[in-house]
């Protein structure tokens, strides 16, 4: 799944193709992708004659601001936007296509067809789900060490899933919650209530520092990621844990462990990151 650095990646890659582009004409392959509004001519006629001013990002959701309406857009597993020439054939599992001004398109392609699309007024885009949901984002300066301490000090859940509910902070997914915690020297499950106010402050920095690493990088190209040019990102030679099980670890040279933490694959060196 894409995450944050990937999220930002895309965002910027669009940027300079999309702005001040008009949406001609919306076609809609598959109409489960549009969850708001629930009419899909509604959606379309929304969209039609309406121009790119923005692209910008919050967590994991990228935000096309337009003139009228902000699209609200969640690549989840596998989605992928291409800007193509309007004679190039359409791919497999492309769902939606924007028609542009200047005889392009914007495509959305979703193998597994889980992304999401939402079209709100603009300015009402926070006020409303899915937006209204979602906690900081680690570059936000609402991410502040108290706000962090606060949340993780009400529960008991171990941090591994807390770091990956998007109420507590958005935008942290499996890839860089796994090295973050590493890089914090932090097992993964430990109770979050049970972490030390400098535990927390080094998690707290290695997010937002291995994420602005990640985003400089293009992102990590786990399977199918890609940005909005088919470009792919890097930082997955950059690693220290995630997907390095049996391998030696970076640090101490003990093999990196591969566990279940919540249902989800997690990777630790439990030399390194002591339970």
């Amino acid at each position: 799944m894409p995450e944050l650095p990937e999220v930002e990646t895309i965002k910027n890659t669009l940027k300079r193709f999309l702005l001040n582009k008009t949406i001609e004409n919306v076609s809609v392959y598959w109409s489960n992708i549009i969850k708001l509004p629930d009419d899909i001519e509604k959606f379309k006629f929304m969209l039609t004659g309406q121009t790119f001013q923005n692209i910008t990002r919050k967590g994991k959701f990228l935000l096309f601001h337009l003139d009228d309406y902000m699209l609200i857009s969640h690549l989840r597993m596998e989605g992928k936007y291409s800007i193509d020439d309007a004679s190039t054939p359409i791919k497999k599992h492309t769902h939606v296509i924007f028609s542009l001004n200047n005889n392009e398109e914007l495509r959305y392609n979703d193998v597994r067809k889980f992304g999401t699309m939402h079209v709100v007024n603009k300015g009402e885009e926070l006020l409303n789900k899915p937006l209204n949901q979602l906690g900081p984002d680690p570059f936000d300066k609402d991410f502040t060490l108290t706000y962090f301490y606060e949340k993780l000090n009400k529960t008991d859940r171990f941090i591994k899933t807390v770091l990956l509910d998007q109420s507590i902070v958005t935008g942290l997914g499996n890839i860089y919650v796994d090295e973050t915690l590493f890089k914090a020297g932090v097992h993964p499950l430990k109770k979050a209530s049970r972490l030390s106010k400098k535990e927390i402050k080094g998690i707290q920095d290695q997010a937002i520092l291995t994420l602005k690493e990640a985003v400089e990088q293009g992102g990590t190209t786990i399977k199918s990621y890609v940005n909005g040019q088919g470009e792919m990102g890097m930082f997955q030679q950059k690693l220290f844990v995630y997907g390095q099980e049996n391998e030696p670890c970076k640090n101490c040279g003990r093999p990196i462990v591969k566990m279940k933490v919540g249902g989800r694959g997690t990777h630790v060196c439990i030399a390194c990151q002591k339970q």
